[in-house]
């Protein structure tokens, strides 16, 4: 009771030291975000070249801007670093690494470990360990909590360990990390009560649940409900095509509804790392207890086949076999410099693997160099549009020119529903 107590009071009077591992697209906003209500925040990534740019004052991030990193580091206020030993420093360490899909579709918890196993070498009594990154239900429960116990300290008496789920959408200005509502679910009570005050900081509501595993399951339900209402409005494309219906006019029309209805979009396909993969967690963790989800899978594999009907619509309107295709936007969402599982990467793969000459343009990725994919972003003028026989406009970012597109391509698959006024040669997903 008197290290809740102790850890209490430092967090009340703002003299708590926090540590954050893992400074991406979910680590460095939150560092941000403490550090800027005057908590010591120590960043730690084992990156060096992310610990230079921060240094450096360089950008990585969308939603950081580094005049900012740069004041509270001079404020000293913030402090990067490769150096695990600032985990002993601590009194709060929160874990906001990658939790990816292998190619197998099985879920990869090996960075959540090797940073538990981390932990536990510099763990001391009195500290909160909080995990951020998403998972399947009972990770922190039956991962996390054992690798920390093995230093011999026990949770809710030495330490205190909670799941509280990273919610950032990258890009959104609208929702920044410090609006989105906090979800806590400590191991203990004491664990939960003192997420919930660490929170509070920088975050107006939390939300207290019973255990890290209502907690890792909210996360799953939360983005298994986008998968599979996109994945809907996907086959509702699918199916107004054959029956050369709008689409994108018939959910104009559906969401006048004042109630009952949420509009989703079709696309080329799911990207990021939340939507393509959380759902796919839950759905593995349900068939290790004999359970399957059959509407998850089935959304899972609707969403992974637009990349390929893409490919197939545009091959249909432009049947030439020497086709020179541009694929415009190659991120996974408009104006987020983030590749992760984009569909139009799954396009562009489609399109090499049919032996089908292409291109990209993205000033956000000026190269790539993935797996059979090596190319460089070509520079959009209406001499190199005259070059290619059909465009792809797989993601809108805002600076794209797309009046000097159409005016200057042969053809455009809109797979976003820029072009609303209707052109010759302009075709809507």
């Amino acid at each position: 009771m008197e290290l809740f107590k102790e850890l209490a009071n430092k967090l009340n009077k703002n003299n708590a030291k926090l540590c954050i591992i893992g400074l991406g697209y979910v680590g460095l906003p939150l560092a941000e975000a403490f550090a800027g209500k005057n908590l010591f925040v120590y960043g730690f990534d084992k990156s060096k070249d992310k610990i230079f740019k921060l240094k450096k004052g360089e950008k990585y991030i969308i939603d950081v801007e580094p005049q900012n990193i740069t004041k509270l580091i001079e404020k000293e206020k913030f402090y990067p670093t490769d150096d695990p030993k600032v985990l002993g420093l601590s009194d709060v360490i929160i874990i906001c690494v990658p939790t990816p899909l292998r190619k197998v579709k099985l879920p990869d918890i090996s960075y959540v470990v090797d940073a538990a196993n981390t932990i536990k070498k510099y763990i001391k009594k009195g500290q909160l360990i909080i995990l951020e990154s998403t998972s399947f239900p009972t990770t922190t429960k039956e991962f996390v909590l054992p690798i920390l116990e093995t230093s011999g300290l026990k949770e809710g008496k030495d330490f205190y360990l909670c799941f509280s789920p990273e919610r950032v959408n990258p890009g959104d200005k609208k929702y920044p990390l410090t609006k989105i509502p906090k979800i806590v679910g400590g191991m203990s009570a004491s664990a939960t009560k003192l997420g919930v005050k660490l929170y509070l900081k920088i975050i107006k509501k939390v939300f207290p649940v019973s255990s890290p595993e209502v907690a890792e399951t909210a996360k799953l339900y939360e983005n298994t409900f986008r998968l599979i209402n996109i994945a809907l409005a996907n086959e509702f494309a699918l199916v107004c095509e054959k029956m050369g219906i709008s689409v994108w006019e018939v959910i104009e029309a559906a969401k006048t509804k004042p109630f009952g209805f949420m509009p989703f979009y079709p696309g080329p396909g799911i990207g990021g790392h939340c939507i393509p993969t959380d759902p796919l967690y839950l759905s593995w963790k349900a068939k290790k207890m004999g359970f399957k989800t059959k509407m998850i899978d089935l959304a899972a594999s609707l969403n992974r086949q637009m990349p390929i009907y893409v490919v197939e619509r545009v091959l249909k309107a432009v049947p030439k076999p020497s086709a020179k295709i541009l694929v415009v936007g190659i991120t996974y969402k408009k104006d987020v410099k983030d590749l992760r599982e984009s569909p139009a990467l799954d396009i562009l793969e489609e399109l090499i693997k049919r032996k089908i000459y292409a291109d990209y343009h993205d000033e956000y990725i000026p190269f790539l160099n993935i797996a059979d994919i090596k190319k460089k972003s070509i520079l959009l003028s209406e001499k190199t549009l005259g070059k290619y026989d059909a465009v792809i406009l797989a993601t809108d970012h805002n600076y794209l020119p797309y009046s000097m597109l159409q005016k200057n391509s042969k053809f455009i698959f809109d797979t976003r529903n820029v072009y609303k006024t209707k052109f010759n040669n302009v075709q809507q997903l």
